[in-house]
């Protein structure tokens, strides 16, 4: 299928806007359903990434079931600002463009979720902006000092950052995030292809602060607008986690670690399922995502289905007890 004029994948359902934000930045997102509470998915941090790329099968589902649905591509990401005034200097940037971003569409109160670098994303705007946030849903990513270090593997940091501007080193990449053979399909490698290749300078610039971000070795400053020890876990704002077993990317032990370091946070380590697992299990995913975010807590057979945790008690604020 070709693409659309602006490069991107044609999706029903999921519609292409922009929003210039207060800082004067061009700001690029797609969005589904017209009315109901808000919810703001941000997307992973692999060169290519793009509100579209990595959430084109939830939003449209999600925006059909009552909610109204904002996936905005992140500066150095899809079809973000490509200015040098506008390109991220830190991570707490992310934090920034996400509060500028909600703020420019007048979302006072909204659920958001985010998966790997989104991951890391939603947990600091929470940690920052608690009282914006209804509820909050990670997938595959770190959290922050609260948890141990998250290190991606000699291995995985050579085949998920070996893009060399060819859709083959694409498609490479795509095979190691994504379990599902058949979601990889040449349209969504032609239009991250274009996008890595236009945000090229962007994305370099990014500064290589994540490991540091994750260490709690970055600027003092920084530090203390991240630190999530002592913030995330004691927050009160309801939270799940998603963890796919077949992650290659962040293995499923850096989950068990992170889920010993969050008992307030409802842990589910899906089978069949990779680093970006709301495009391996969609159905899964979209309902798990559904009933959270509707309901506040998770009904016993969709609990079942996304594996819930077995590694300690449920939290009975989060699944439906067993009968």
């Amino acid at each position: 299928m070709a693409l659309t004029d602006e490069g991107l994948i044609e999706v029903a359902g999921f519609d292409s806007r922009w929003v210039r934000l207060g800082s004067g930045a061009r700001a690029h997102y797609m969005t589904s359903g017209g009315s109901g509470p808000a919810v703001v998915l941000l997307h992973g941090g692999i060169i290519g990434s793009s509100g579209l790329a990595g959430w084109r099968f939830m939003a449209p589902f999600l925006g059909a079931n009552g909610f109204r649905v904002y996936c905005p591509d992140m500066p150095g990401f899809g079809l973000s600002d490509t200015s040098p005034a506008h390109r991220p200097r830190s991570v707490a940037d992310y934090v920034d463009f996400i509060k500028e971003f909600t703020t420019a569409l007048c979302l006072d109160r909204f659920h958001i979720a985010g998966n790997s670098m989104g991951c890391m994303n939603t947990v600091n705007y929470v940690r920052n902006h608690p009282e914006d946030i209804i509820s909050f849903a990670l997938i595959a990513g770190p959290v922050g000092d609260v948890a141990p270090y998250v290190p991606l593997t000699d291995k995985a940091k050579k085949q998920v950052f070996s893009f060399d501007g060819t859709p083959e080193s694409m498609r490479h990449m795509m095979s190691q995030i994504i379990y599902r053979e058949t979601a990889v399909t040449d349209d969504l490698i032609e239009m991250r292809t274009r996008a890595a290749n236009n945000q090229a300078e962007s994305y370099a610039a990014i500064p290589p602060s994540l490991a540091g971000y994750i260490a709690g070795t970055q600027d003092p400053v920084q530090a203390a607008r991240l630190k999530t020890k002592g913030r995330l876990d004691v927050c009160g704002v309801p939270g799940i986690y998603l963890y796919g077993r077949q992650d290659v990317v962040l293995p499923v032990a850096n989950g068990y670690d992170i889920e010993d370091s969050l008992p307030d946070i409802q842990f589910f380590y899906p089978d069949e399922c990779g680093h970006q697992g709301q495009t391996d299990q969609p159905e899964m995913f979209n309902q798990v995502f559904l009933e959270f975010f509707r309901d506040g807590v998770v009904s016993r057979k969709t609990a079942d289905w996304a594996g819930v945790s077995d590694r300690r008690p449920e939290l009975a604020s989060r699944v439906e007890k067993r009968s």
